[in-house]
Formats: structure tokens, C-alpha cells, sequence
């Protein structure tokens, strides 16, 4: 049997205020300061233990946090945020609740992280963010493996001399960080297949593969969506793989705008290629979650 979770945002929660993304313009940063990010961050975590309670109520076994929680994390340390402790505390008792109700955290880096970037300030720039994610599933006393994961796609067309690069720099960051990053496979025929990520990056430092569904249809190089997956899901080793699945918002609710947009529910019954577990990428979040399960 499948855990089916949702992404980042409680819709039913949201309409009462319940958010985990408060955040600020550049401008507002440089004039309020770590003060002011620190209170929204305290605000965000808050509210992230009130959607993990209502997970836990209704049975939604597989959660993504935000990549929000900290505004402006990339010009500070967590350690130096004026309401550090209470964040703190506040996280420890969100990973303690999501273990004890049996629910898998994990966490979606936005597409700027770019290990296998040419230019130095890009990569930094990824590993910091990288690493306050990790650190803030640290502060949640989340197990370092690939059961919490944080997932990222490689971040540019595929090359061997990029795929080199992101090998060399996944040596550059901290070992919990190592043991926790998982790769994606893409939706553009000029990026990378799931085929292309284990030749060129499970094999070299043993990463495991996050199998989408929706962008396999995009970039299959010719290997079939059960061939895929069963490749992907073996790359998992000890612990149960976490894919990601979401139908055509063109197809299946008359837009005309990008074929590779999400729906916002699904509308297919979803092939159960492997045991794992799976983030639903629709839009309307855990409504489209509650109403595939009803289904």
C-alpha cells in the first residue's frame, strides 16, 4: 500500500492564517534586520507544528516543509536569530510529534541550488542553503538518512563535466547533509533522465534517485515508466523511496499554458511500480490528497 502526502501549504489551515512561508522583500530585510526574519521565523515554525498536528489527525503519513521557514536565511546563521531557542524548541517538538504519529518530513530546496554550477558563488550559495536545511532537520531531531530527505535536481543541462562537478562538490558538504540529499530526474530532454542520473551520479557517490512521474513523461530517453522507477527505487537501498507524482494541469483542466504544469488534483489512479512512498505535486494540496484517497 502507498503513504500519499502533499507539499509545503495546508489550504484548510491557510484559510485561518496558518502559514509557513511569511517572508519579506530585500528592501525590508536591510531595514528591519535578523531581528524581524527571526520573528517570522518563530511565526513559520509555529504554524508548521499546527499543520503537522492536523496531518497526524487525519492520517497523512508523508509531509514536504517549506523551504521558507527562514527569510533571508542566506545572510545569517539560525544560531544568531534573537528567538534561536524558541525556534528551536518549537522544531524538536514538530520532529518529535511527526516520529511518534508515524509521518515522513521531508524537504524540496528550491531550483537556485545549483552544485554543479561553473561559477564558485553559485555553488556556495547552494551549499549554505543546503545546509540550513539540513541544519534545521538537525533542530528537529530528524534522523540523518535518506528517510528525511532533501531533494534537488542537478540544475543544469545534462553534461558529463557538470555531473563531475556536482560529484565533487557533494564531498563539500557536511556529513549529515551527505546523508540526507537526494537527486531528481527532470522534465526537459536536455536535462537529466533518471537513466542519466545513475550512470552519472548514484553510481559515483551513491545518491539515491526520486522518481517522477509526471517529468518521466517529459524525458524518458526511451525507457519505459516501470523500468524507470524500478531503476530509481533500487538506488534507495535500506530505506523506503520517496517519488513524486502530479497530472497535466493542459490535459485534465483546459489550460493553455505550459504542458509541464501541475493539475490540481489528480486524476488518474496512480501505478504502484515499487512500495514507496509519494508527494502529491498537485495544487490544490492536501484537498487533492483527501479527495484521490476518498476516491
Amino acid at each position: 500500500m502507498l503513504n500519499f502526502g502533499y507539499c509545503c501549504i495546508n489550504l484548510t489551515l491557510q484559510k485561518s492564517g496558518v502559514v509557513t512561508s511569511r517572508t519579506m522583500r530585500k528592501a525590508t530585510f536591510l531595514e528591519k534586520g535578523i531581528t524581524y526574519a527571526s520573528q517570522l521565523a518563530l511565526a513559520n515554525v509555529t504554524d508548521l507544528k499546527k499543520i503537522i498536528e492536523w496531518n497526524a489527525a487525519k492520517n497523512v503519513k508523508v509531509f514536504r516543509v517549506t523551504s521558507e521557514l527562514f527569510p533571508w536565511s542566506s545572510e545569517y546563521s539560525l544560531s544568531d536569530l534573537p528567538d534561536y531557542k524558541r525556534i528551536s524548541d518549537i522544531l524538536l517538538e514538530c520532529g518529535t510529534l511527526a516520529r511518534v504519529s508515524n509521518i515522513r518530513l521531508s524537504a524540496h530546496p528550491s531550483h537556485f541550488v545549483k552544485l554543479a554550477s561553473s561559477k564558485e558563488n553559485v555553488v556556495k550559495a547552494a551549499i549554505k542553503d543546503l545546509e540550513t536545511h539540513s541544519e534545521f532537520f538537525d533542530l528537529m531531531g530528524l534522523e540523518a538518512s535518506h528517510w528525511n530527505p532533501l531533494n534537488i535536481h542537478i540544475g543544469c543541462s545534462f553534461s558529463e563535466e557538470a555531473s563531475a562537478k556536482f560529484c565533487d562538490n557533494f564531498y563539500r558538504l557536511s556529513p549529515n547533509l551527505q546523508k540526507r540529499l537526494v537527486v531528481e530526474n527532470d522534465d526537459k530532454g536536455s536535462c537529466y533522465s533518471v537513466q542519466q542520473l545513475h550512470q552519472y551520479i548514484t553510481e559515483k557517490i551513491k545518491t539515491p534517485i526520486t522518481f517522477d512521474y509526471f517529468h518521466h513523461s517529459f524525458h524518458t530517453q526511451g525507457v519505459p515508466e516501470r523500468e524507470a522507477a524500478l531503476l530509481a527505487a533500487q538506488t534507495w537501498r535500506d530505506k523506503l523511496p520517496l517519488f513524486h507524482y502530479s497530472d497535466s494541469k493542459k490535459i485534465y483542466e483546459e489550460f493553455s499554458g505550459n504542458p509541464r504544469a501541475h493539475a490540481d488534483y489528480i486524476y488518474n489512479k496512480i501505478v504502484e511500480h515499487v512500495p514507496c512512498d509519494i508527494d502529491l505535486e498537485a495544487k490544490a494540496k492536501e484537498l487533492a490528497l483527501l479527495k484521490y484517497r476518498n476516491n
